[in-house]
């Protein structure tokens, strides 16, 4: 039987209230992408009803009930630091075609049947759950959203609206591109550069190409940073640390969809927590 193939986080299968997962490519129907895949975003190369299929398995996998069981949340992300807080009932949250309503980056939420989910083909995956409030929140996290510091305002967020203690927080930072593959130029780093003190840490020279200066930046570490200045206890934060853009499976497939190792041409993920 088709199912989607997920990554979580060990520690967490001890809260029997959370429901959490990270997608792959593994698994699904989709067969544009070669072979058959987990596409979980609304590409242009797929057919609708494969992604609706696809979305039915992964809450499926993610919750073991049948989708209906649970409301599957996402927003059209636009590399920002906007945060919507999920409540229900409340407004419309997708199409009548399943496609988000909401435009940001982030979703918080305490409301029970819920499953946030924040879509990436290379960007960073960050998902937090508040285990004595009982309330979770995803977001996605490139270079411009961990410049503009949305897991912060996040952590922030979740302490206004559920009264969250930051030193209580759990979080995880998913499977991204690694500073093994990403490469940028120099106004990417001079614009770390103005917000964190700490950002010569998070970056690698490279041999300069056509005469301009190329870096590796390390998203994971960003966003564990910014975790850290927010106020979450380190031994409280996971890194999955696996690289969309070089990760591959025994069969020699890649593990993860990538913007960039695929030239553009690829699937998407999502990456999702929510409350039983």
């Amino acid at each position: 039987m088709t199912e989607a193939r997920l990554v979580t986080i060990p520690e967490w299968r001890q809260f029997s209230w959370l429901h959490h997962g990270f997608s792959t490519r593994l698994g699904g129907v989709s067969d544009v992408y070669g072979g058959t895949s987990l596409n979980l975003g609304w590409t242009k190369e797929d057919a609708p009803e494969a992604v609706r299929q696809n979305r039915r398995l992964l809450v499926e996998s993610v919750t073991g009930k049948p989708p209906s069981d649970a409301i599957l949340v996402t927003v059209r992300q636009v590399h920002s630091n906007t945060i919507h807080r999920v409540e229900a009932p409340g407004r419309r949250l997708e199409t009548a075609e399943g496609k988000a309503v909401l435009e940001g980056d982030g979703l918080i939420t305490d409301e029970r049947g819920m499953l946030l989910g924040a879509g990436t083909a290379d960007c960073v995956p960050v998902l937090l759950a508040d285990p004595v409030h009982r309330a979770v929140g995803a977001f996605h996290a490139g270079w411009r959203g961990t410049a503009a510091r949305i897991v912060e305002r996040g952590v922030e967020r979740m302490r206004k609206e559920f009264g969250t203690r930051p030193e209580e927080l759990l979080a995880a930072i998913g499977p991204s591109i690694g500073v093994c593959c990403y490469t940028i130029g120099q106004d990417v780093r001079e614009q770390f550069a103005e917000q964190f003190t700490y950002s010569d840490e998070l970056f690698r020279l490279l041999a300069p190409e056509g005469g301009q200066a190329r870096f590796r930046v390390d998203l994971w570490e960003a966003n564990r940073r910014q975790l850290l200045d927010a106020g979450l206890q380190a031994r409280k934060i996971s890194v999955v640390g696996e690289c969309t853009a070089c990760t591959i499976e025994p069969s020699g497939e890649p593990r993860y969809f990538s913007h960039r190792a695929q030239a553009g041409r690829t699937g998407r993920m999502l990456n999702v927590i929510g409350i039983r």
